[in-house]
Order: C-alpha cells, then structure tokens, then sequence
C-alpha cells in the first residue's frame, strides 16, 4: 500500500489517477464485489466448525440439510462477485488503456519531423502497445489485488482469531515457515483470439504506415485526420479485449460454483455416515481452513512489488513522449496566408543539426511560377533546404518569408495547405487507389480524382486493375510499380492544388521509361506553380529557371542550365560525370 501512495504522491502519475477518477463508480462496485469475494471466502471457512460439529457430531438432521444449501447459496453469490470484480476491473484497466493509446498517438502526430528521426517506429510502437498494457496490469491487478487481499486477510483473521486466538498467535508466526512456498512460476497465457489478433496486426501496420509516412502527412495537413483513424482502429481492439477478458473472467466463477456443489454433495452425502458414530473436532478444521486460505493472499500481496515497478518504468516510458513538446509550434497569434501564388524568399539562412552546420547563408528569391532547381553531391543540404519551407524544421539563422511574413509567424496549417510534396519514396497507404488520392483534397469530387489522375498519367494504369480506384494497393502501396506509386502521388499533389511545389528527388528510383512518364506527369503538375526541385539526374532539370549548385550548405553556383555548363565548374563537372560518354547527345548543346 505504500508503493500505490508513493506511486500516486509523483505529480507525473496524476493522470493516471485522473483516468481512475472517471472511473469511480466502477471502481466502486468492483470494490463491493471484491469484499463479497473475500468475505464469501471467510464465510466458508467459518462454516467448516458448524459442517463436523452440527452435522458429523450432533447429527443434525435439519443442519444437514440446511448447510448445504448455504454452502451452494455462497458459492453462487462468490461465483458472480468474482465474475462482476474481474469484469469491472479490466473494464477501467481497458479503458484507461484505451484513453492512455489514444493521448499518445495524438502526442506523436504533432511533434516534429525531427523527432521522427531521432526515434524508431518499432519503439514508438511499443510504447503505444506494451507500455500502454503494463500500465493497465499494474492499474487493475495491483489495485485489485490490494484491495481484495486486504479484505481477505481481515475476513479470515476474524475467523482464525475467533476459533483459537492462542493458536492463531501461534500460526501466524510457524505457518509461513511450515508452509515455504513451491509454486508454478504461473500459467501459460492464453492463446489471443483470432479477432483480437487481426485488431493488433491492423493496429501495428497502421502504426508502421503513419509513422513512417509522417512527412506526409504534416505536408498534407492529415494530423486529425490519422488521429480520428487511429481512434477507430483503437476502439476495435477495445472491444475484441473485453470479449477476451469477459470469456476469461466467466471460467473463475462457474469453477466456483461447480466446486461449491461438489463440497456441498460431499458434506449432505458424507455426512449420513458421520452422524452414525464418526466424531471430529469443527473447531479445529475451520481454524486450519482459514489458516490455509490466508497463505494466499499473504504470497500475493508480496508479489505486487513487481508489477508496481514494471508499471512504474511503463509510466516514466509512457509519459516522457505525452510530456514533450514540439519544436515546431504554431505562434501565439498566427497569421493565415492567402489563397494564390505566392514569394519564396530566403534571407541568409542558417541550419544546424546539433554541432554540424548544414545550411549556412543561403539566399534564395522565388517568383511565382518559378522552377528552382537544386543539385550537388549527396550531403550538401538540398533536402534540408526543402523541408525548412513546410517548418518540418525551423531555422537556425536567418528567415524564411512568404509573401513578405516569416513563415514561423504563420499558422501551421495555413502554411502546409499552400504546399504539397513529392518524394522520392512513394509514401502510400493500405487502401484503395481512389483513397490515397483523395488524401489530398477531401472536399474534392469523384471527378476531380479522375482529372488529377489523368494529368497523372496514372488512369490507364488504374482502369486495367481488377477493381480500378477501388482497388487496394497494399502497404506503402506494395502493389504497384515504382512508377505507378510516383504518379499516384502527383495526382494526390495535383489534387491538393497547392501554389508552391516541393519536388524531393522524385524520379530518381525509377528506370528510364518509368521516368519519362513520370516526368511527363511532373510537368503537369508544375504548370504555374512556384517548384523546388531536387534533382540527381541533371537531365531532368534543364528546363529550370535557375539551378543552384549546393556544396557544404552553401550555394557555389547559380544559373540556368547552359549558364552553368559556360562557367566550367562545379556544375559542369557534375555534368560531366553523368554524361561523359553521351556528350553529342546531351540536352542543351549542340552536336
């Protein structure tokens, strides 16, 4: 009891006990349910002295037939305490699990891309899962079973006391050491039902897929749309569990009661041979009855340390993620930007990823329907230049403006919503194609996708599948080709409609004819746009209205592309390497 004070005392865990409080009344009854249970338990044990002196020694016709109808009244009674205790109690262990899952992925969906990084979906998995269920067992078994025990070993004191308080005196000290415990380590646990175990995997690729695919979803605002799944998916599993628990908690009680028939037959069956010439003494069974059912309580209220301290480490687990705060947060009186094209402007902008400088003094001025194109050797900022538009990270230095206002004065959403993404993963969904399209507008129509899809290149591909828009892709879109992956995201960008475009390498897994749809429908998707473009394949960005050159975080070029290729460096080396041997073929030269 001094654990759960302790525990309850730490001003970490007053949620916990918040979700308990909104429990109360089932708490309550599982309380009155736990006292009949224990008190029940020491009633049996009393009755042990009536049963052989009433019966086996006064041959009571009237008590023989009396007692066995108590005895099998009690055990009916216990049987549906145990059944309303058991129930009850995973009931509010189930639902502050529920609540605890539920506060966790909402916690996850609005902290940072950064955090991402940092963290492995496997462990925030777990966390939402394992974590989450030791604390329901430390919540309803050591609470339970702190409760129950407590009125047991006072029932059965009573009882021990009353019969022979010389030799109780004498129990409580010899019992203990008389009666060493060889117990089984415990039970096999059950096998999960077949609907429990679909509701986890479903749950646990859901989880894979949201975390994984985070980018995304903060690009296309999804954050409250992902958490409203996740709540649904979370409410499924509930269910399946309280159907386990309820099938599990029925096989207690009918044991209970099948077992105080069998004591019953015994003694009314039993007894007719007593009441001939058998004598006993009542007092002493009932004494040592009492005895033998306090060594249990007793061994497992010293096993409630364990679980105590297992729920305890699943808390500091739990709670160090629904504590944390983003990095990335919206101001205190944001400002919305408004509908249409809009200025890009970077002013000396600076980026650090803790000691490593990544971005240093990057001065970047984008007009609408401007095609930026950025190129360099792998590591020298491109990406990172890209994610600081939509705050997937802030700035270290320096500002990023949108139409003249920092982007870290403007709302989130409003920011996100004038932007969409394609990556070089194809981040996709276990849904249907129409789905994973609409995930970018869901106010469009159903012609609106086709449209989208058709700028796409993607609507002949999809009319040849079994299903057409309705067919399921699979995980992370499993399904499909590299490059029909890629063009169902620029429809799902296309249909977003979002003046400013950010292009993340977006051709560069695919072979060569998958590209040149690809491409095609990349260039539908930047008409009249303001794109950032980040290219491996040099070829790709010869249109662009300037190239900047990345190395070491700074921009070392700038220019179209044929300007570039005069000046003879770092541009034209990077060139160079990619087109050494095809150079009377390459775009922009003549032969």
């Amino acid at each position: 009891m001094k654990i759960i004070s302790e525990f309850f005392k730490q001003n970490r865990y007053k949620h916990i006990l918040d979700l308990i409080r909104k429990n109360w009344f089932k708490l309550f009854v599982a309380m009155a349910c736990m006292m009949v249970v224990s008190w029940t338990t020491a009633l049996l044990a009393f009755l042990i002295k009536n049963i052989l002196d009433d019966i086996f020694i006064a041959r009571d016709d009237l008590m023989l037939k009396l007692i066995p109808i108590v005895v099998i009244v009690t055990s009916i009674i216990r049987g549906v305490a145990v059944l309303g205790k058991e129930y009850l109690m995973n009931h509010v262990g189930q639902s502050i699990i529920m609540s605890l899952r539920n506060d966790l992925y909402s916690r996850i969906q609005e902290l940072s891309l950064g955090f991402f990084q940092k963290e492995r979906t496997g462990v925030l998995m777990s966390r939402i899962t394992n974590d989450v269920a030791v604390i329901k067992n430390m919540v309803s078994n050591v609470v339970t079973g702190s409760i129950e025990h407590v009125f047991s070993i006072i029932g059965l004191t009573v009882v021990v006391f009353y019969r022979d308080w010389k030799m109780a005196i004498i129990a409580f000290v010899v019992v203990p050491i008389a009666f060493f415990p060889i117990v089984k380590l415990g039970r096999k646990i059950r096998k999960v039902s077949t609907g429990t175990q679909e509701s986890v995997a479903d749950m646990s690729s859901f989880l894979h897929e949201t975390f994984a695919g985070n980018r995304i979803v903060k690009a296309f605002g999804r954050e409250h749309y992902e958490t409203q799944r996740f709540l649904k998916k979370s409410y499924a599993l509930f269910r399946y569990e309280m159907k386990k628990v309820k099938a599990q908690a029925l096989s207690s009680p009918v044991m209970d009661i099948c077992g105080g028939l069998g004591i019953a037959f015994i003694v009314w069956y039993g007894g007719h041979g007593v009441i001939k010439g058998t004598s006993t003494t009542g007092t002493f069974f009932s004494f040592l009855t009492a005895v033998f059912l306090l060594y249990e309580p007793f061994k497992k209220l010293t096993k409630l340390n364990n679980a105590v301290q297992e729920g305890l480490a699943a808390v500091d687990r739990v709670f160090d993620i629904i504590e944390m705060r983003s990095d990335i947060v919206d101001p205190v009186n944001p400002e919305i930007i408004r509908e249409g094209n809009h200025d890009i402007l970077f002013d000396n902008v600076c980026f650090n990823y803790g000691e490593a400088t990544v971005l240093d003094g990057i001065n970047i001025t984008a007009r609408p329907g401007d095609v930026i194109a950025l190129v360099g050797m792998s590591g020298g900022g491109k990406s990172t230049l890209v994610n600081l538009i939509p705050r997937f990270y802030d700035v270290t230095a320096g500002r990023i403006l949108i139409d003249g206002v920092d982007i870290r004065h403007i709302s989130l959403s409003s920011l996100r919503k004038q932007i969409a993404i394609v990556s070089q993963d194809a981040i996709l969904f276990n849904d249907t194609i129409r789905n994973n399209i609409f995930y970018g507008n869901h106010d469009a129509s159903d012609d609106d996708i086709i449209e989208a899809a058709k700028a796409a290149y993607a609507y002949d591909f999809i009319q040849k599948l079994p299903k057409g828009f309705e067919t399921t892709i699979g995980e992370l879109g499993s399904r499909l080709s590299g490059g029909e992956k890629q063009r169902i995201c620029i429809a799902r960008a296309l249909l977003k409609n979002a003046p400013v475009l950010l292009l993340d390498e977006a051709t560069s897994a695919l072979d060569a004819e998958a590209e040149k749809v690809v491409q095609k429908a990349l260039e539908n998707l930047m008409k009249g746009r303001t794109t950032f473009v980040i290219a491996h394949r040099l070829s790709t960005i010869t249109f662009a209205d300037r190239i900047l050159v990345l190395s070491g975080g700074r921009i070392v070029e700038e220019g179209t592309h044929d300007e570039l290729l005069d000046m003879q460096g770092d541009y034209h080396k990077l060139y160079s390497m990619q087109f050494a041997s095809h150079d009377e073929e390459r775009p922009g030269t003549e032969s």
